[in-house]
């Protein structure tokens, strides 16, 4: 549905990964613009508003490069992407924190889960209405992404 989606929208090279909501595409046009366009379609498909992050091919190179966890494993590190200032996010509050630990990059949180994810109860306050990512996710789309960088 959603590489269709996208394609209707005028986008080209519109790859998706696994049923995951991550969509790979090229097109001239800013970041929101796709951002807005990708809204738009979605709230009129699905009746209500569905949040969209979008991030080029570099900045997802930036997010991966700034990864201040890259010594773990990429399941046990999240980008949580979100639209406002990171910092700004952060201070709004954390609860659940037991041993995960947090770091602030450009348009993006980093958590790091050194049990995993799944019993965790962190909840970043400030990035309630973000997405997040694992590193390999991460890595996913930067290969798919690639060959509109070039």
């Amino acid at each position: 549905m959603l590489r269709e989606l996208c394609t209707q929208l005028g986008f080209e090279n519109v790859q998706t990964y696994i049923a995951s909501g991550n969509v790979a595409l090229e097109t001239d046009e800013d970041v929101v613009a796709v951002k807005t366009k990708i809204e738009a379609a979605l709230m009129a498909y699905a009746g209500k508003h569905v949040g969209v992050y979008v991030r080029t091919h570099d900045e997802l190179c930036q997010i991966a490069a700034q990864n201040p966890f890259h010594e773990a494993q990429g399941n046990q590190v999240t980008a949580v992407l979100i639209d406002e200032d990171p910092k700004r996010a952060l201070q709004k509050g954390v609860r659940g924190q037991v041993d995960e630990e947090l770091a602030v990059g450009l348009g993006v949180l980093y958590a790091h889960y050194p049990n995993g994810m799944g019993t965790s109860k962190l909840k970043l306050l400030g990035a309630l209405d973000g997405t997040a990512r694992n590193m390999n996710m991460i890595e996913k789309m930067k290969a798919l992404t690639e060959p509109a960088s070039r």
